[in-house]
């Protein structure tokens, strides 16, 4: 048996009858910039979310990178400010910051979660910090009751880098009421690249937000600055969706919460097989939505993850590392400047990621559980 780390043919063929009706529709309008296509997309989105406002865009390093310039524009945020980010995230949500000119500061994970926690935003908190990330990494939502009470009482923004974890939600409401991912705080970015639970036909993303003000510099930046045509109020960029990736999304969108609870019957498997003494499994989420699977992430010790890759490489067994070098130690980064970042660093040269979407069956996660409880301790 084979079992691919991830098959998108076989993911997209459940969609493949509306995704060519999506597409055919796009193509006989004669619209292929902005228009309908994006206007429905965008509220669709919003409403999925429960926020009022949500803008397509060209990817989800664009999508952080606009909030990020969008305050800068409304005056929230100014060059050198400090946002807490989790060192063990994707490097996108650094260079969004560093982009924007502003300063990341880096701290470790909750080694458990391995998302940012209450700890570490009090242990990176200077005079000089303005705003945290959130990275709800694999799709577990970081967000709880001590952050939001840290958030309010220092009067930060939360700037959401819910790239991996569209549909997930919160046991704990956000600052507005809403507990899914991207409008729990302030803003929020969305990532729609194809390997994502809800993955574009090429690449896209999002900005969500319940901040009016924030919106309409958002939609402005992403055109070029403009507010109406030919008046450009910024110096902005080029980062708008495609009607094409927006009518795609809109096929698939309302079958999100449903491909969500597919993952979690997945890690559900994982977790009732996987006994290997070695191998930490990730936490259990109470209900599905509570962590969406955009990765089912184990932890392996004693120095034995890459011989454990090799041993499931050849048993057929697809895996993945998100991420194996984090960001600080990139070569672009290497004058950033951080704390020690021990449970980062341990995270990288541990962490395996095991199949988990649509081409991989509940039966094909056992059987993967199995081979693994199989894997020799020398």
């Amino acid at each position: 048996m084979k079992y691919p780390f991830l098959n998108l043919s076989s993911v997209n063929a459940r969609y493949a009858e509306d995704l060519h009706l999506a597409a055919k529709r796009v193509i006989d309008s004669g619209r292929y910039i902005g228009g309908d296509e994006v206007n429905q997309f965008n509220k669709e989105l919003a409403a999925f979310c429960h926020a009022p406002y949500a803008i397509g865009v060209s990817n989800g390093l664009d999508a952080l990178r606009l909030i990020l310039e969008g305050y800068k524009k409304i005056g929230r945020l100014h060059d050198g400010d400090e946002i807490i980010v989790p060192a063990n995230t994707y490097i996108a949500s650094i260079l969004a910051v560093t982009h924007a000119g502003l300063s990341p500061v880096l701290t470790d994970p909750n080694p458990l979660s391995m998302n940012l926690d209450a700890e570490g935003i009090r242990s990176s908190l200077t005079e000089r910090t303005r705003a945290i990330m959130p990275v709800h990494l694999y799709g577990r939502v970081a967000w709880d009751a001590d952050i939001a009470h840290i958030v309010k009482k220092y009067n930060l923004l939360v700037i959401e880098d819910a790239a991996q974890a569209i549909g997930a939600r919160a046991t704990t409401d956000g600052l507005y009421g809403s507990r899914i991912a991207g409008a729990i705080g302030h803003a929020g970015a969305l990532s729609f690249y194809p390997t994502k639970n809800l993955g574009a036909i090429g690449d896209a993303g999002a900005v969500i937000t319940h901040d009016s003000q924030l919106a309409a510099a958002v939609t402005a930046l992403a055109n070029y600055g403009s507010d109406v045509r030919y008046h450009n109020i910024y110096a902005g960029f080029n980062c708008r969706i495609d009607p094409i990736q927006a009518a795609m999304l809109r096929a698939k969108l309302p079958d999100t919460q449903a491909a969500n609870a597919r993952r979690f019957e997945r890690a559900v498997a994982y977790n009732n097989v996987l006994n290997h003494p070695l191998i930490t499994k990730p936490l259990m989420s109470a209900a599905a939505t509570d962590c969406i699977w955009h990765q089912y992430v184990i932890r392996v010790g004693n120095g034995l993850r890459d011989n454990l890759r090799r041993y499931l490489t050849e048993n057929g067994v697809g895996t993945d590392i998100h991420y194996p070098v984090p960001p600080h130690l990139q070569p672009c980064y290497t004058d950033l400047h951080h704390k020690p970042l021990p449970v980062t660093e341990s995270l990288a040269s541990e962490i395996l990621s095991l199949p988990i979407g649509d081409g991989t069956s509940v039966k094909d996660a056992a059987e993967i559980a199995r081979i693994i409880n199989r894997f020799p301790l020398t």
